[in-house]
């Protein structure tokens, strides 16, 4: 949204969202839409420092990293609102969904190579692709056709696991999607009356701020999974009564 300081970037290429731009700074157009994909980062650093220490597998490793790639890109995208920098927002956001899907599905995939050499080829297609093209309405569908393939997964790990913490970890996970998702649709929705508001509740940014906390609860709940079919014997521990993480015992021959 227009109004504030002069701009370092120039004008405004990409899409522009409910906040003012360039308040607090010239070189950040979205100054709380740039900030709250902080939590995110942090998040996720300390969701990769617990699968290092513990010698989880690789792929939860990447999908951790690949968490904190999308919440700097978020950050970039919104401090300059240029096309380039949402381009390279959206892009690793396909590419995590595909992570999901390789994390899901792997387990049951009789032919162990297929899967991950067809996900790289398609994410390589889709980033030339989109930086070719532009198609925002077209990014918003294939992204949500992505999400709704991995929930039938996602679903089928609730059912199966026992514990009550883990299934914690999974209802936490729905309510901070539902809730992210409300926040970003009255961000995107209702901009003209929330402009003449006093005070803007930041809807884009509380989304930021709820997926960074939903990523955590979804990769922590796959995490255990993941834990389960290699029978690590995995729980769910609280870091001082709170902070929910998976803490495993590998067999000694592991």
């Amino acid at each position: 949204m227009e109004d504030g300081l002069s701009s370092f970037w120039g004008p405004v290429t990409s899409t522009d969202w409910c906040e003012k731009n360039y308040v607090y700074s010239s070189y950040i157009a979205e100054f709380f839409n740039t900030i709250s994909n902080v939590p995110g980062i942090l998040l996720a650093l300390i969701g990769l420092v617990n699968a290092l220490r513990q010698r989880f597998e690789k792929r939860f490793s990447v999908l951790h990293i690949s968490n904190m790639i999308l919440a700097i890109g978020s950050m970039i995208y919104h401090s300059t609102l240029q096309h380039v920098q949402q381009q390279g927002d959206e892009t690793p956001m396909v590419w995590e969904m595909l992570l999901y899907f390789y994390i899901l599905y792997s387990p049951d995939w009789h032919y162990r190579s297929t899967m991950p050499t067809f996900l790289f080829f398609y994410g390589a297609l889709y980033a030339v692709v989109h930086a070719l093209f532009r198609f925002g309405f077209g990014f918003k569908v294939h992204y949500i056709i992505l999400c709704l393939i991995c929930i039938p997964r996602m679903y089928k790990y609730y059912i199966y696991t026992k514990d009550v913490s883990a299934k914690r970890l999974a209802k936490l996970y729905v309510a901070t999607l539902l809730l992210g998702s409300m926040c970003w649709l009255s961000d995107r929705v209702f901009c003209k009356e929330i402009s003449h508001w006093h005070f803007n509740p930041q809807g884009h940014a509380l989304w930021h701020i709820l997926m960074g906390f939903n990523s955590y609860f979804a990769n922590t709940f796959l995490m255990f999974c993941r834990a389960q079919q290699r029978e690590w014997n995995p729980k769910v521990v609280y870091f001082l009564g709170v902070f929910p993480y998976v803490k495993i015992q590998k067999p000694k021959s592991q």
